[in-house]
């Protein structure tokens, strides 16, 4: 009798799952016949440099925030996502002075903001979620900041020591913003909150036994001497 509720568990819970993605779809689809990723592209531009941005206030037109100041909070929300996650927000967003033109016809210095790529997604993912544009704008964003990182191609034809290193990045990368989500959080103890999720992946073991155990000398760093499947586990800690 349980093993048959289990089952029925299951097959409801499969059922509701797959209902979610089939209305996901279905929704997106009705929002791109509306509006078209071109919307996005069309407000791009590209400097001397080569280097791609977006003004803020062109952005807040196409994500139909009519009040510069509410945009403002979106704006500031995706900010301190952008320093939690450890990126340098001078290479995310750079205010500049512009000039707009008025109903008179007359021009008048304006406060703007030159943004990255990965910048407007982390204010899609915070604009209001009611809006159907700001569903496509998540969607676009996501899309072109995951074109940045490398292929599945790519990576199946690096060689092993390329595969370590680069998953060597990732998880140093992952530690980093894991660290300062913490320290926001208001983690005091860095060592014991690390100890934990080690714990948890080796049975018990602390950061100083893994170090033990792989017989490392002073100041060798234990991610330096992990392979790749290590790396991976590692990154989910």
């Amino acid at each position: 009798m349980i093993a048959i509720l289990n089952k029925i568990e299951v097959i409801t819970t499969y059922g509701k799952i797959l209902y979610e993605v089939i209305n996901k779809e279905v929704v997106m689809k009705k929002i791109e016949n509306r509006y078209t990723n071109n919307i996005f592209e069309n407000i791009k531009h590209i400097d001397e440099y080569g280097n791609e941005y977006w003004y803020a206030r062109e952005l807040s037109k196409i994500l139909e925030y009519k009040d510069w100041r509410n945009f403002l909070k979106v704006l500031n929300k995706a900010k301190d996502a952008c320093k939690n996650s450890g990126f340098n927000m001078d290479e995310q967003l750079v205010e500049v002075n512009r000039l707009s033109k008025r109903n008179n016809n007359a021009t008048a210095n304006i406060q703007d903001y030159k943004l990255s790529r990965y910048m407007c997604y982390l204010i899609v993912q915070n604009a209001d979620p009611s809006k159907e544009v700001v569903a496509l704008g998540q969607t676009y964003f996501a899309i072109q900041t995951r074109k940045q990182e490398i292929t599945e191609q790519e990576y199946d034809s690096l060689s092993d020591d390329e595969k370590r290193f680069y998953q060597r990045k990732l998880t140093r990368q992952g530690n980093y913003t894991l660290q300062r989500v913490a320290s926001a959080a208001g983690v005091k103890n860095m060592a014991e909150f690390h100890n934990a999720g080690y714990k948890g992946l080796y049975n018990g073991e602390t950061a100083d036994d893994i170090f033990k155990r792989k017989k490392l000398r002073y100041r060798e760093d234990i991610l330096d001497n992990m392979n790749e499947d290590e790396l991976v586990a590692n990154l989910y800690r």
